[in-house]
């Protein structure tokens, strides 16, 4: 990482035209370590513009610099982004490891002349980046965006609103401090935040407890009515069609979390929920344990991750893409149950 923060030193020496990008539907820490890095980078000098490919939940509108923050729309603004992306002379990637998860976005900054840097911490980075920050054991975006910015030696750069940014972003991607990947450094990383007094118990509000009355109402029908548990593989699934998501007027941010309900039962170690948004099957797949959903999503769903959270996709419809899901789980018995699969012995 030395060699990357001194080309990052160099690169950043004399004020720049910077863009900063992150993945389609931002979360926490794509938004979080998008706007801190930003703010950062504002008090050094820099013009900076953070450019989302996509909207993002309401939850996430009290970050500093969300105001600022232009959402891709190709039918309102692409030639305004297109232009942001050419003209830049550094563009930022957080929060994602190819190009394909921009969408549209992806083939502009491609084709882009500027420096580019990525700061991800997912698994089998695309190698389009000048610079590079990939660290998958990393617990969030967040955290390696707070390393960069002490590495460079101004950490006494880290405001309050940089610090709630960060936090946000750990936060969330640690499931609030109980994944595997809460690691010893990011609690001190939290420790170092709370030094610029940011408040805790006011981000974890935000995120978590500003949830409109329809919101929980889909939650519960979720819960009663979606909900479906395969103890024969020790797998939990919810799939919600396009119809259920407009009768519960369904947001940016809605289906959020849903995955680790099913996953919180007890005994399960694999599970799954597939939203149809209509031009596809969106997939979120989380384990516990050995079980790679990386590995899972990549292989059967053009996805992939993290080794216990990952994401995916399929072109059938819902129906099918379920059915399909359901017969593949035999593949994986022994992996998900312990207990082999029988073979057939070869015919005489």
């Amino acid at each position: 990482m030395s060699s990357s923060i001194s080309a990052l030193q160099a690169l950043l020496a004399q004020p720049k035209q910077i863009v900063i990008t992150t993945h389609h539907k931002p979360d926490a820490d794509a938004l979080g370590s998008s706007l801190a890095w930003a703010g950062y980078l504002k008090q050094k000098g820099h013009h900076v513009t953070v450019v989302t490919p996509s909207d993002y939940p309401a939850f996430l509108n009290w970050m500093e610099g969300n105001d600022e923050v232009v959402v891709y729309d190709k039918r309102q603004n692409d030639r305004q982004v297109r232009d942001l992306i050419a003209r830049a002379e550094v563009i930022c990637c957080l929060d994602f490891s190819c190009l394909g998860r921009i969408n549209e976005l992806g083939e502009y900054i491609r084709q882009a002349g500027g420096t580019k840097v990525l700061v991800d911490h997912h698994q089998e980075p695309e190698d389009f980046a000048d610079i590079t920050f990939s660290v998958p054991t990393a617990a969030a975006t967040a955290e390696l965006i707070f390393e960069i910015i002490r590495d460079l030696g101004h950490q006494d750069l880290i405001t309050k609103g940089i610090g709630e940014a960060l936090y946000a972003g750990i936060m969330t991607d640690t499931g609030s401090f109980r994944h595997p990947s809460t690691s010893r450094n990011v609690h001190l990383i939290i420790a170092e935040l709370l030094k610029v007094n940011i408040d805790l118990s006011s981000v974890h509000r935000r995120i978590y407890d500003s949830h409109s009355e329809i919101r929980l109402r889909f939650l519960g029908f979720v819960l009663k009515d979606k909900l479906m548990v395969n103890r024969e593989f020790n797998t939990a699934y919810i799939a919600i069609t396009q119809d259920e998501l407009r009768q519960y007027q369904s947001k940016t941010g809605d289906t959020e979390g849903l995955v680790n309900y099913a996953l919180s039962i007890e005994g399960i170690k694999f599970a799954a929920v597939f939203i149809d948004r209509g031009v596809a099957v969106k997939i979120s797949f989380r384990s516990v344990g050995s079980f790679s959903v990386s590995d899972f999503s990549r292989r059967h769903f053009e996805g992939g991750g993290h080794h216990n959270a990952a994401g995916g996709i399929s072109y059938l419809p819902l129906d099918a893409t379920v059915e399909r899901f359901l017969s593949i789980l035999p593949e994986y018995k022994e992996q998900l149950t312990g207990v082999s699969v029988a073979v057939a012995p070869p015919v005489a």
